[in-house]
């Protein structure tokens, strides 16, 4: 299908133009709001044109830099693009892309990093101040002006709420089978007159299979015929092979002690190799019938739709390899019934969450003795992309896992350390530390409890004498038997590797 033929609306036809003109419709200082989530439904034309105006301005020592709002991380054409000239002023709420990270950790870019599930009822309470603009891309614009969304849903519906004009982006490198696939919910309000979310499974359908957007807000509408960024995955390895292993056994343990059913319950699954080995693990495992409530659809939910191990599978947006974007394109009609996208306010609402009772699988840079999470910063002040949608997972789930390998750096960081440097999970919140080592269950353990099992079953064999020294020093330090700490010690770790690259 032509994207001509995917702006069925008249009155939109008539405001077609380039990606340059569109472009030159946003001026510097002002607020954007682009789609895209984890790499999926950016606009890929708009941005780059902008970059170049950008780029053209500062050749005229003119000053030009916008602010970002998005769902999550986007790509090179979008990100990438604008960092590299230096057009943004402020990114929320999540990124990935390094030339971001960079600008972000040189003082150079203001970062918000925000829960997810936080980011609309911020923007609707005009936390961020006012929305200019909305950058979006969709896969087709019908008669009446209804849009039909793209590979992601993200916080879309409220930037084109929120934005006084709308730049559209009709992808035809999208699947027009695509149609139907999406869950729009617009039944969200602020306090004190919210309503309850009328969700009691994870395949509930409870909105519109299509944005709204009046059609006079729309000062440009774009067509491209691009793909999303497809990034291949690396095969798991031996590391990412074992953690799934201790996870999966875990939770034979749980249904064999009947605290969790013979289908689990819905899964949450964070992204990359790891992630992917766990679903791996679980398309070749007893459970059947399983279901999924997460943010994003990668390539392991994929498989496991196919095999028919997961039954049903929501999200906000897909992140998937070249090869698992094909297989989606290929087997579309049997892929829309058993996926829903929804926006990310639903996707990682708590309440919703918490009723579900969701198991959440998170990633993490560190974890502490005493089951403290860092998932953001590394060394305690730069940041690598941001917690994403891993808080509202974690503090509303019914088990709330977080999984990395026990060492980086070819051995010279330790995962578990005395102190996180960076505090993103607290202990409350983190019931589950899985490492290739082997699985914590720190549920129903006090502090000095859920010290050791951390360091005998998570900590690498070269690090756990070394944190066990340090814990009994704490605890025969007399300065307190709770959560036994040496102040001048606890992030020595830290320190030592920033001054000679060894733990």
């Amino acid at each position: 299908m032509s994207t001509a033929s995917r702006i069925r609306c008249p009155q939109l036809r008539k405001r077609i133009m380039s990606a340059h003109d569109a472009a030159a419709l946003i001026p510097s200082g002002v607020n954007v709001g682009m789609s895209g989530f984890t790499g999926a439904g950016y606009p890929k034309a708009v941005p780059q044109a902008l970059a170049d105006h950008i780029r053209a301005a500062r050749a005229r020592d003119e000053r030009f830099r916008i602010s970002v709002w998005t769902g999550a991380s986007t790509a090179p054409e979008l990100d990438g693009a604008l960092a590299e000239v230096d057009g943004i002023e402020l990114r929320l709420p999540y990124q990935s892309d390094p030339t971001c990270r960079q600008r972000i950790n040189d003082g150079q870019m203001e970062y918000i990093d925000i829960h997810l599930s936080h980011v609309a009822q911020y923007a609707w309470s005009g936390f961020f101040g006012k929305l200019d603009i909305a950058v979006v891309e969709v896969a087709g614009v019908l008669e009446d002006g209804r849009l039909i969304p793209s590979s992601s849903i993200g916080n879309n519906k409220t930037w084109i709420d929120q934005a006084d004009k709308v730049i559209l982006e009709v992808n035809s490198g999208q699947s027009a089978g695509l149609e139907g696939m999406h869950d729009i919910y617009y039944g969200t309000a602020l306090p004190p007159r919210r309503k309850p979310i009328q969700m009691t499974a994870a395949d509930d359908r409870i909105g519109e299979q299509y944005l709204i957007c009046p059609p006079e807000k729309v000062i440009a509408v774009v067509e491209t015929d691009a793909p999303d960024r497809n990034s291949r995955f690396s095969e798991p390895d031996d590391t990412s092979k074992q953690i799934a292993r201790h996870l999966l056994h875990f939770f034979e343990m749980e249904v064999e002690k009947k605290r969790l059913p013979q289908n689990l319950l819905p899964l949450q699954s964070g992204v990359g190799n790891i992630a992917n080995a766990v679903m791996a693990g679980l398309n070749e495992g007893p459970f059947e019938n399983l279901t999924a409530y997460t943010e994003v659809l990668q390539d392991g939910m994929l498989a496991m739709l196919k095999s028919g191990k997961l039954s049903k599978a929501s999200a906000t947006a897909f992140s998937l390899s070249p090869e698992a974007n094909q297989e989606l394109s290929d087997n579309i009609d049997f892929y829309r019934e058993r996926i829903i996208l929804r926006t990310q306010e639903i996707s990682n609402h708590p309440e919703v969450i918490r009723r579900l009772g969701i198991i959440a699988m998170n990633g993490m840079i560190e974890a502490d003795i005493y089951g403290n999470v860092n998932s953001t910063h590394v060394m305690g002040s730069r940041i690598m992309n941001g917690i994403g949608g891993s808080g509202d997972f974690a503090r509303n789930g019914y088990l709330s896992v977080f999984m990395t390998p026990s060492t980086a750096k070819n051995g010279a960081i330790s995962a578990i350390v005395p102190m996180v440097s960076h505090v993103d999970h607290t202990e409350h919140d983190v019931q589950i530390v899985v490492t290739e080592q082997g699985l914590a269950d720190l549920r129903g353990l006090a502090p000095r409890q859920r010290a050791r099992r951390i360091i005998e079953n998570c900590a690498h064999p070269d690090f756990r004498p070394k944190l066990l020294d340090y814990f009994e020093r704490a605890c025969a330090s007399g300065r307190g038997m709770h959560t036994p700490h040496l102040l001048g010690e606890a992030l020595s770790w830290h320190q030592r590797f920033e001054e000679s690259g060894q733990m």
